[in-house]
């Protein structure tokens, strides 16, 4: 097998994945009535240990050398506001909603990033840029009222959570940047998943449930940790390796799509021409943005 297609294997896998989680997470959420402070402590806490003792063991690294000098106020931003806000406020969005409108909405990132930059940089947007932000705001339009002027299609909740997480998104991208220059992927993100678990227990017990745990529930859970974090991020991450960040960028475009067609499939939400043409326009600006 070539290194390319490699990637390629592991980026859909990965994408792939966290397009499934985002819909057991509605199902535990929806049907089995977890709580949603709840699930992000549990999972943040067991996958964070996870990678931090796969760290330790693949890749032999120190695991306490994160907490040294500077990375030590980066690790806990990052573990706070960029690791706990993305997973609290993508589940609370699905909590309010659906997996696929959250997941969508969340891919307002790279628009978030975009304007972050040009003020930065204090320049204007060049014409492509100017096409993102504009296919952005219509698709945000779309998703969310579905063409209709008088209301939306959604919570007010639901989208003020929506929103919130591309923020905190984009957060979660840019700000360890210094960090992964330094230390393993698996590390930092190791350390944030639990440190933000560890946080969120302050305020919600892990060991203090609520909800139906049967069979069912428990597979569904394990489904989120393992396969929905643990393997998901390590099939990003190692895609990264053989392909170019431009189609990495590209290629994790897929999450959305998947979280789409399961809702659809699974879910049964209904999706119109609309929120098809929407969701669309906001993940188009991911094609867009990745080109050089």
């Amino acid at each position: 097998m070539s290194s390319r297609l490699k990637g390629f294997l592991l980026i859909m896998l990965g994408t792939a994945l966290w397009g499934a989680t985002g819909v057991v997470i509605q199902y535990l959420l929806h049907d089995k009535m977890f709580d949603a402070v709840w699930l992000t402590c549990i999972r943040l806490i067991c996958a964070g240990a996870i990678l931090l003792i796969a760290d330790k063991i693949i890749c032999h690294g120190r695991t306490l050398s994160i907490w040294k000098g500077k990375s030590i106020r980066d690790i806990i931003i990052f573990s706070a506001f960029g690791m706990l806000g993305t997973q609290f406020t993508f589940i609370f969005t699905i909590l309010h909603s659906n997996a696929a409108t959250a997941t969508i909405l969340q891919y307002l990132m790279p628009v978030v990033i975009l304007i972050y930059i040009l003020l930065t940089e204090k320049r204007r947007p060049m014409p492509r840029e100017c096409l993102c932000i504009l296919m952005a705001v219509a698709g945000t339009f779309l998703l969310t009222t579905k063409g209709s002027l008088s209301s939306l299609a959604i919570s007010h909740t639901a989208l003020f959570w929506g929103l919130i997480s591309s923020l905190a998104a984009a957060l979660y991208t840019l700000q360890p940047r210094a960090m992964l220059t330094k230390h393993h992927s698996s590390l930092v993100v190791g350390w944030g998943m639990l440190c933000g678990g560890l946080l969120l227990s302050f305020f919600q017990s892990p060991f203090s449930f609520k909800g139906i745990f049967d069979f069912g529930a428990a597979l569904a859970l394990l489904f989120v940790i393992i396969c929905g974090t643990v393997i998901a991020f390590w099939s990003y991450i190692e895609s990264t390796k053989y392909l170019y960040p431009t189609e990495v960028g590209t290629m994790a475009s897929i999450e959305p799509f998947a979280s789409v067609a399961l809702s659809v499939i699974f879910m049964n939400v209904a999706f119109g021409l609309p929120e098809i043409i929407g969701s669309v326009l906001i993940v188009g600006t991911v094609f867009i943005l990745a080109q050089k």
